[in-house]
């Protein structure tokens, strides 16, 4: 099974979430890309899993790069943005965090967040 991972995505933009092993690589999607959509989650989590087709949807179809972060494997990193409780979602633009959301939200109102920061 073939994954995206930072090093092998496009300059401007990804179709695809990009699965994020560590703060060093989390760094670098923000860096990388002006917008980016980070979705902290557990495979265990019904709600996360519910939200994963949306996810999926809003990299394909936005200017915002999508990363996924597993809170199980990267512990610290999910420590490090505060976040407490999964799904959580954060919006990066222009390399400092915008917007944080907990919980499911619907499809029109993440791609209307992404796109209140698209330019």
């Amino acid at each position: 099974m073939a994954t995206d991972t930072a090093s092998d995505a496009g300059t401007t933009t990804t179709n695809e979430p990009l699965h994020i092993d560590g703060a060093d690589q989390l760094d670098d999607v923000v860096n990388k890309y002006d917008l980016v959509l980070t979705d902290f989650y557990a495979d265990w989590c019904g709600p996360c899993q519910m939200l994963e087709p949306v996810v999926e949807t809003l990299a394909a179809e936005t200017d915002a790069a999508v990363a996924k972060v597993d809170v199980d494997a990267n512990q610290q990193l999910a420590q490090s943005y505060g976040v407490r409780g999964v799904p959580t979602l954060i919006l990066f633009a222009g390399g400092e965090q915008v917007e944080e959301v907990v919980g499911v939200k619907g499809e029109d109102d993440l791609r209307a967040l992404i796109e209140s920061y698209a330019e």
